[in-house]
């Protein structure tokens, strides 16, 4: 396990089918030794892997020993908690909920949607600026990761500010010491990276999965329990801050009123959509300023890689919406805190391969020709050419390409026949001959015409079986009932034939093939037969 990722590989749980390489929207993925393990320098811990994994081989750090360490050394320590447990959580009542954390340990509950409304508010201040500026929200770290890594260029767009989850932890540190711990809760993985960043402003990240797992550890139940005097947020109940985990939610704190065709402010959600919709736009010329909320998670952090249910979006929407106490009349309010930041781009090197290169390594695969590349997405990539880009790269493994693999299995599979002293013989539903070994050849050559042409010559395969088998029905038989017809012996010139024809699950390399059938046997002269028997 790397503990400086969040995300790690179980290898003994991956399974090969590279569906983490396929949903993964920057491919931070390495595939060596036949598992999948997250590049660190890549990753922008969106969680797709984690979501999509089918055999949980990819994993979230445990972090639950830190928080209960931080309980045992901390005389007081306090929870931020993300606006989103509104839809998490909504059979629970605030109180309930401050009241689980309370039995847990907690000193006291307070809403990260109170650093979010200052973020709103300086953000706001740093648009109205100047006229035609452009900029970005900052308040997702992972699309703050996905800027520095993959568009370093784009990165200058960001408006500079700490997530509302660190201007939290400073408003927090400030109203109620430095030497307070602080654990954020919510449904985001990146949100442990920025604690191993920013350890002097919060301490430890539990996601809302590593709070139920603690709950049911406690044997704590907070359906069950009853807020008492003093179970509410501290130090006070958030506004317009509530908004932020719905796409849009940001920018309702900044502007009192903002339509749909206000084209100063726009919000898109999801790496796919962030990728499309900022594509080309630092080069057109700008009329007015522009200001960008953009949120890794589609729907907005209520679809977070830790949420329990990753659906069911409007129903959510409208949980958070209707949950927020009543915002104040003008927006966006002043701000009060210092909270500027620099993000440090951190590009990965572009690497540009030659034709050659790329030639080269789908030749490795087996794809000669441009015909060849299929582009079926089986590895993982969007292309055979990228998928070329990641083997120079030695991110990818040639056992990942499914044609690949399939014509080394139909090789090997073809040896063996070759090998087998039976006369083998494989047909399809139009009793066409698809494949057949020498023993089959030399056994029917007199059958074949021109008459006498020795079995190395023209070749078999699209023969109509009856052509050059006399007992071909015994093909049609077996593909019409589906029925195998096993150790049958068969008179043939002066041979006696043991024969078996069988449906092709009988052979799994074949097992594309939905309707074919084959043929084997072995052969002695009649004379070896036992006499007053017939067959």
């Amino acid at each position: 396990m790397n503990f400086l990722n969040p995300i790690y590989t179980e290898k003994r749980e991956c399974q090969d089918c590279y569906k983490c390489v396929r949903h993964c929207p920057v491919k931070a993925i390495k595939v060596e030794g036949g598992y999948a393990s997250v590049v660190p320098e890549l990753c922008i811990l969106c969680g797709h892997c984690v979501e999509v994994c089918p055999n949980s081989a990819k994993r979230v750090r445990d972090d639950l020993s830190q928080a209960r360490q931080l309980l045992a050394l901390k005389p007081r320590v306090l929870v931020s908690l993300a606006p989103s447990y509104v839809s998490e959580f909504p059979e629970l009542q605030p109180g309930q909920l401050i009241r689980a954390f309370k039995r847990l340990g907690f000193s006291g509950v307070s809403e990260t949607a109170l650093g979010a409304q200052q973020v709103s508010a300086q953000a706001a201040a740093a648009l109205a600026e100047g006229s035609g500026r452009v900029l970005y929200s900052s308040a997702c770290p992972t699309v703050v990761s996905y800027l520095q890594k993959h568009r370093p260029a784009d990165s200058q767009y960001l408006t500079g500010l700490l997530s509302p989850l660190l201007t939290h932890c400073k408003m927090l540190r400030q109203g109620f010491g430095q030497d307070i711990g602080i654990v954020f809760v919510g449904p985001c993985i990146a949100k442990k990276l920025e604690a191993a960043q920013h350890p002097a402003l919060l301490d430890v990240a539990l996601t809302f999965d590593d709070l139920r797992r603690w709950l049911t550890q406690e044997q704590i139940m907070p359906e069950t329990l009853a807020a008492e005097a003093g179970d509410s947020f501290i130090p006070e109940h958030s506004a317009e801050g509530a908004w932020y985990p719905v796409d849009g939610g940001m920018i309702a704190g900044m502007k009192s009123i903002c339509a749909v065709n206000d084209c100063s402010f726009m919000a898109f959600s999801g790496i796919n959509a962030i990728q499309k919709a900022i594509e080309g736009l630092g080069t057109q010329p700008m009329d007015g300023s522009l200001f960008l909320e953009l949120l890794a998670c589609e729907g907005g952090c209520v679809n977070g890689p830790r949420a329990a249910k990753r659906y069911g979006t409007a129903a959510k929407r409208r949980r958070v919406l209707r949950a927020v106490v009543a915002p104040p009349p003008m927006l966006p309010r002043q701000s009060s805190l210092d909270i500027q930041s620099i993000f440090a781009v951190a590009p990965q090197p572009l690497l540009k391969f030659s034709e050659s290169q790329i030639r080269e390594a789908l030749r490795a695969v087996g794809k000669i020709s441009r015909d060849d590349e299929l582009d079926c997405g089986g590895c993982g990539y969007n292309s055979c050419r990228e998928f070329a880009g990641a083997l120079i790269q030695q991110k990818a493994e040639r056992a990942m390409c499914v044609t690949y693999m399939r014509k080394l299995a139909l090789k090997k599979a073809n040896a063996l026949i070759q090998k087998m002293p039976s006369a083998v013989v494989i047909i399809n539903d139009a009793m066409r001959i698809i494949e057949y070994n020498t023993a089959f050849a030399t056994l029917f050559a007199c059958n074949v015409a021109p008459a006498g042409s020795p079995p190395t010559g023209a070749s078999l395969e699209g023969v109509m079986l009856s052509e050059i088998m006399p007992f071909a029905n015994l093909f049609h038989a077996v593909l019409k009932s589906g029925e195998d017809i096993l150790d049958r012996d068969l008179r043939y010139q002066k041979t006696i034939l043991h024969s078996a024809t069988r449906r092709p699950f009988c052979m799994p390399v074949f097992s594309p093939l939905k309707s074919t059938a084959w043929w084997a046997a072995s052969c002695r002269t009649s004379r070896s037969r036992p006499s007053g028997r017939r067959r």
